[in-house]
């Protein structure tokens, strides 16, 4: 019974660190990023000024300065990792569990910052509407993977940063992430029960 009872710690104790771990990567994370994105603020405006850019790319509507960057980055960054530590330890995950989503959160991350940082580039360079249709292939992704989750869009948010500053891609990608929601947990799942639906009257009709 006593050594029942000293697992169960144990297995208490390993959890809240593991728990604790997270936490500390959120603290250390958000500092860095938070120091990144005031020196890359400092330098610009050192070296031709802190760019503003004009919602939808229209000159007639406002523009926002990327000095919100600065304030919205780290914000950002501590409720989305937020978001993945209580998503991750909501529940009582098996430690092997815990690591594969750990991986799943890092490939989320990785790619959606790529994803982000490649539009960035194409509308640098104005290669033609190819950014366009990368934002739309987001619709297309959304059928196959949940691109709402905090991962994909705080790796997102912060590979189109350095362009474009955090406001303009903070409503991008929370736009994105809603309708991606939206066929992931609806659209996805009410075609696939109209397709076996299809299939499974043509397999009785044979």
């Amino acid at each position: 019974m006593a050594a029942k009872n000293s697992n169960r710690q144990a297995a208490k104790k390993a959890d809240f660190m593991n728990e604790k771990s997270l936490y500390t990567y959120r603290l250390y994370f958000t500092g860095m990023i938070t120091i990144a994105i005031w020196a890359l603020l400092i330098w610009t405006h050192y070296n031709g000024g802190v760019p503003s850019h004009h919602l939808l790319h229209r000159k007639e509507l406002p523009a926002i300065s990327n000095w919100w960057s600065g304030l919205l980055i780290p914000l950002l960054s501590w409720f989305l990792l937020y978001r993945v530590q209580k998503r991750i330890f909501q529940k009582k995950y098996e430690k092997s569990q815990v690591t594969r989503l750990f991986r799943i959160v890092k490939i989320g991350f990785t790619v959606a910052l790529f994803y982000g940082a490649l539009i960035a580039v194409l509308f640098t360079y104005n290669v033609a509407s190819i950014p366009s249709y990368l934002l739309l292939s987001l619709l297309l992704i959304a059928f196959f993977y949940p691109i709402y989750l905090a991962e994909c869009i705080l790796g997102f948010v912060l590979g189109m940063t350095v362009t474009f500053g955090a406001f303009l891609p903070t409503i991008v990608a929370f736009v994105f992430s809603l309708i991606g929601f939206l066929i992931y947990q609806f659209i996805r799942p009410a075609i696939a029960y109209i397709m076996l639906k299809i299939f499974h009257k043509a397999s009785l009709n044979k």
